[in-house]
């Protein structure tokens, strides 16, 4: 698989968003001379709107609305000068009167992006250490990247982990003086809760635990005066204790508000909290509207705001328990998640409901995991029962027409998000099946013939390759070894084989998409670990393998429909499994099949290249330097032609045992060298299966020079029915790879002994692809599909690798 890049990342998520934006679904714009709340149109289309963050709708209260317009007019549309300096004439009464809501001054930054950024590096002293739910804002977890500049440790939970939390805790007891955790109060994706009793519990545990809540989904509509959630839950702040709110979204206006109890931290942060410091005050208008809303909020009014949104909560509760919808997380919050898995199935319901009337936000990748899209509803007070009502009955009757039209049910939904089963569903069958599935568990039960047919120039995974696989592979005592095995054979009604493939089930590390310094310092963690930060993962082919793993016949009338086949059988043996990973590998760029993957809930990634040497038939070397081009000529004749003749070459189809041990040590010595692919390390059982196979044979490389020494180097080679040469690993003894080119010679004597044999294709593999080109491969491009449990990894992975960069 393929070492991830940061534009790896982000191509990833721009093809998502824009597959979405062309399905109509995302980066609309409204449209209208006014706004109402209750409504909003789009493309010409009045919609009643449930995706709104303002859920006490206080932005469309004329209270607020006069007193911004007074502002302009009083004091201009801006006041352009740092706070440092002077505040413009409504600070003081709206820091007042915030003061007034909570008991405890607060700080008011120009949005909580920046008072993130604002207060997050001033916070954390160099002696002390962060711990981020990994569902906590973009905008924590991106000011926590400073911290990582001056070798602060940031380490990152599943969300709501407490297990893990406490385990990242004992970890850093002994090593920092204060353990910072960082979470949202109310998730603004699922609208679930942080479990603040358990993590005050955990303070009683750990006194160097302290919180830093970001609670800006749970401001207003929650808390004597509207204080939020936290405040709710804690009652009175303490000294461990930083809470970021919002006087945005709910509030009605703009801006962000901090607090704490220790006055001398809140003087620190005001005297330099970076944006604080240098970013421009916020609006005349905005402090106005915002002094509005804190009357709202002090006065006994706001508990009457509260109490009908909380009954429009309670009603939409109430209507969606009459049905089964897989709603995420069942609460009193305004913000509710229906699962809907895919994404085809995400747009398919959300344009259902759009020709409704009804306007509702996507969730999808990167906020939650590509399987779990689903469609996030907000309530506000501009919503009237009737309109819920009418909601509530358009998703109940939308739901299970938006799955059959998308291949989906609810069972494939819950077992994505984890949920329980629900009801039994009905499958439609057709008077007549078109397809029909095979799988089996070892290659000892398909014909050899007939695997062969469609699979046997493949890499090693013609009959006898997965012969050898199985033998290695299956039944292995070590957990970090040991895979299961799929194969899949997809016929039509007459029995023509349409699709076949193989699937393994196994154990990755999270890191072999990373880059080689995230690998590198995982590597230290998992000599006392050893299976730290690994998954298990369905994969098609296996670790071992790379190449088209998937015969299909393209010319198949039914072709696509086997390919969704396929897609529905390994979806359900991935929930079976439990797996944390599926992963379906070596497709080309442009592949026909590319929409339909995608609908399934897959994001796509590059792989690294693949290596082919396609045969010309040479007899000398020069022939050979003739065919390549005029750079790889010099090369050729400059760093590997003349260093042939220090070499003694022997090919040998067995090695006898103290040359295992010497081939297995020179294995080691490029795995220790070598992270580019981050795989578990092989077994010296994986060598010596080899030497009891016919079909592997040894390229062994002596120097001349040091004739009473071992060899320095060796390649292992698959011969897959005279058509595929496959150099499957490599050995070096470093000692000697520079003085006399041992890589590069390595690479050319295998090219030498394909050729003697009058095989067709090397397959050189999928790494050192520069080295490879200079020697005439030609590089394939590979993609791969994943789907995975959710993000973690993934983002824990990018934060390491921040890290490293930072550091270097």
């Amino acid at each position: 698989m393929a070492k991830i890049k940061h534009n790896n990342f982000i191509d990833t998520v721009d093809e998502v968003l824009s597959g979405a934006k062309k399905e109509g679904v995302l980066h609309l714009y409204a449209e209208g001379k006014v706004l109402t709340g209750r409504t909003i149109q789009i493309n010409g289309k009045e919609m009643f709107h449930f995706g709104t963050t303002g859920y006490l709708g206080l932005e469309q209260d004329i209270r607020l609305k006069e007193a911004a317009i007074a502002a302009i007019n009083n004091y201009g549309t801006q006041f352009p000068l740092s706070k440092s300096y002077i505040s413009h004439p409504l600070y003081s009464e709206l820091e007042s009167k915030i003061e007034r809501m909570y008991g405890i001054p607060p700080i008011i930054a120009k949005n909580s992006t920046l008072g993130h950024l604002a207060v997050i590096p001033t916070l954390i002293r160099d002696e002390d250490a962060v711990i981020m739910d990994h569902q906590v804002h973009w905008s924590v977890q991106n000011a926590c990247q400073l911290l990582k500049l001056r070798g602060i440790p940031v380490e990152m939970i599943r969300h709501s982990n407490l297990t893990m939390l406490e385990d990242k805790i004992k970890q850093l007891t002994s090593k920092c003086n204060k353990i910072w955790y960082m979470a949202d109060g109310v998730y603004s994706m699922f609208g679930d809760y942080a479990p603040i009793p358990e993590l005050l519990d955990l303070t009683q545990k750990y006194p160097q635990l302290n919180f830093y809540f970001d609670d800006v989904h749970g401001m207003s509509w929650r808390g004597k005066n509207g204080t939020g959630f936290i405040f709710d839950t804690i009652k009175e702040l303490p000294e461990n204790c930083v809470v970021v709110s919002t006087l945005s979204k709910t509030f009605g206006a703009s801006g962000a508000t901090v607090f704490c109890r220790n006055q001398k931290l809140r003087d620190k942060i005001k005297n330099f909290g970076g944006p604080l410091t240098f970013s421009a005050q916020l609006e005349p208008a905005s402090v106005a509207a915002a002094i509005a809303s804190a009357d709202i909020h002090l006065s006994p009014e706001i508990q009457l705001k509260q109490k009908d949104l909380a009954d429009k909560i309670g009603c939409f509760n109430q209507l969606l328990s009459m049905g089964d919808l897989p709603i995420i997380s069942k609460n009193d919050s305004p913000v509710f998640f229906l699962g809907m898995g895919t994404p085809a199935a995400g747009y398919n319901f959300l344009k259902r409901l759009f020709k409704e009337g009804f306007f509702l936000n996507l969730g999808i990748y990167p906020a939650v995991p590509i399987k779990n899209t689903g469609i996030r509803i907000t309530l506000s007070s501009h919503n009237q029962v009737e309109d819920i009502k009418a909601l509530a009955e358009a998703m109940e009757h939308h739901f299970p027409k938006a799955l059959e039209e998308t291949n989906s049910n609810e069972n494939k939904i819950r077992q994505a998000f984890g949920l329980g089963i629900g009801k039994v569903q009905k499958i439609s069958e057709s008077k007549e099946q078109e397809l029909f599935i095979e799988e089996k568990n070892t290659i000892q039960d398909i014909e050899k013939s007939e695997w062969d047919q469609y699979m046997r120039r493949q890499n090693i995974f013609d009959w006898e390759g997965l012969v050898y696989l199985e033998k290695t592979f299956s039944q292995h005592p070590d957990p970090a070894h040991q895979w299961d095995f799929y194969y899949y054979t997809i016929k039509d009604s007459e029995g023509n084989i349409i699709l076949m493939t193989f699937f393994t089930y196994g154990l990755w590390k999270d890191d072999m998409l990373a880059t080689e310094s995230v690998s590198i310092h995982l590597e230290e963690i998992r000599k006392t670990n050893p299976l730290y930060l690994t998954s298990k993962v369905l994969g098609m082919g296996s670790l071992f393998t790379e190449g088209k793993h998937c015969f299909i016949n393209h010319e198949h009338p039914l072709a696509e429909k086997a390919v969704k086949l396929l897609l529905d059988s390994i979806d359900e043996k991935y929930n079976t499994l439990n797996a944390d990973m599926l992963v379906v590998r070596d497709f080309e760029e442009g592949n026909k099949y590319n929409k339909s993957i995608l609908d399934q809930g897959y994001i796509k990634m590059d792989m690294p290249e693949s290596c082919v040497v396609q045969s010309q038939g040479w007899s000398t070397n020069e022939e050979f330097a003739n065919e390549l081009s005029s750079r790889s000529r010099k090369h050729f004749n400059k760093e590997i032609e003349p260093y042939e003749k220090h070499y003694d070459v022997v090919i040998k189809d067995k090695l006898s045992k103290s040359e295992i041990t010497r081939a297995y040590q020179l294995y080691n010595n490029v795995k220790d060298n070598n992270y580019a692919i981050n795989t578990f390390r092989y077994t010296q059982e994986v060598f010596e299966n080899m030497n009891e196979n016919p079909n592997w044979e040894f390229i062994v490389l002596t120097l001349k020079a040091e004739i009473e020494n071992p060899f320095v180097g060796v390649m292992f080679c698959y011969k897959n029915n005279n058509y595929t040469y496959v150099p499957e690993l490599i050995g070096m003894d470093y000692k000697w790879a520079k003085e006399y080119q041992l890589y590069r010679q390595l690479l050319f004597q295998t090219i030498k002994r394909a050729n003697t044999l009058q095989f067709q294709k090397i397959d050189f593999g999928v790494s050192a692809s520069f080295e490879k080109r200079k020697l005439g491969a030609k590089i394939v491009p590979k993609l791969a599909y994943v789907q995975a449990r959710d993000n973690y990894a993934m983002e824990l992975m990018g934060t390491l690798q921040n890290e490293y960069k930072t550091r270097n």
